[in-house]
């Protein structure tokens, strides 16, 4: 048995020398979830840092999209539990309504900073 002892020793050393090279990799922060519900888009307004990622998706049992009151991003028609994502790159604000129940509105405020409101 004593024999293996250095075989182990010698592969715990390689784990570890691999593991230690393996540079880190970037953590991307969570993405935030937008729900369609009883006609309504919660939160209705919500204010996240550029590059965030925010993933629309269809709580309701009947189709919802997803529109950028300027065009800046367009969903399909979103059955239940299906989702959109979109990533708010530029800062600004963007508001947004259902293509297909336009009075579901909602907005995304996107700020360069990381000091967001409470």
């Amino acid at each position: 048995m004593l024999r293996f002892r250095p075989r182990r020793r010698a592969r715990a050393l390689l784990i570890a020398v691999t593991l230690a090279a393996v540079p880190a990799l970037p953590v991307r922060a969570a993405d935030v979830e937008v729900n369609s519900d009883n006609f309504t888009f919660t939160p209705k307004e919500l204010t996240v840092k550029a590059e965030t990622v925010i993933v629309f998706r269809n709580r309701d049992d009947i189709p919802h999209t997803v529109n950028g009151t300027k065009g800046e991003f367009h969903s399909k028609a979103l059955d239940t539990d299906e989702s959109f994502s979109f990533t708010f790159a530029k800062p600004g604000t963007y508001e947004y309504f259902c293509g297909l129940h336009p009075q579901m509105q909602g907005k995304i405020v996107v700020t360069l900073t990381e000091n967001l409101p409470d």
